[in-house]
């Protein structure tokens, strides 16, 4: 049996194998099944992510988002506390610094949306399976970050929504208590929705 480590580097090492003509057209192709998705279409507030260690690059996607005047937020490390999440709107021609991980982030001029305040919330994971489990990189940002919704399971609102190339799609993951399970999963190939 593959451990959740094993797994995690051998999706990566393969998301990291793609060739830069790959990722451009599986980011066109994850486009396009996610924005004719009925819930993608109503969002006025998505969090989105930024692309790092060969994550599928959604900038074309934040460029339809505010051509569509939709608000886009992007997560930020909190500066202190436990490991959460703060989302920060992101405006054309803004200023982003790095974060600990490398990951360019908004400077925190501006209080944070409150995530139930957000409509999606598309996700990056390294694997996930048919009934929603996420495999993140293992620091438990965005479940602690969105733990409210399994205390709230009829909450319809942020739907979190993984974001993945189809061959990160796995047969089964072991569900943990404290794991927020996915509304929806879009790939290259589709969108799987999870709650009909």
């Amino acid at each position: 049996m593959t451990s959740r480590k094993q797994l995690r580097e051998q999706l990566r090492s393969r998301r990291r194998a793609l060739s830069a003509r790959e990722r451009v057209q599986a980011a066109a192709r994850l486009q396009h099944h996610l924005t004719r998705w009925p819930p993608f279409r109503r969002a006025r507030r998505l969090a989105v992510y930024l692309p790092n260690d060969g994550e599928p690059d959604l900038r074309s996607l934040i460029r339809n988002c505010w051509a569509q005047r939709k608000q886009v937020y992007l997560p930020v490390l909190r500066p202190f506390g436990p490991p959460l999440l703060w989302f920060l709107e992101y405006r054309p021609g803004q200023r982003l610094l790095p974060n600990r991980f490398g990951i360019p982030e908004p400077w925190p001029r501006e209080r944070p949306v409150p995530p139930r305040r957000l409509d999606l919330v598309l996700t990056p994971l390294v694997g996930f399976d048919a009934r929603g489990n996420r495999l993140g990189m293992g620091g438990g940002f965005y479940d602690r970050s969105f733990a409210f919704l399994n205390r709230h399971p009829g909450w319809c609102r942020p739907r979190l929504v993984g974001i993945a190339h189809a061959f990160q799609q796995v047969p089964e993951l072991p569900a943990s208590r404290w794991d927020v399970p996915l509304a929806a999963v879009a790939t290259d190939r589709g969108l799987l929705d999870l709650r009909g």
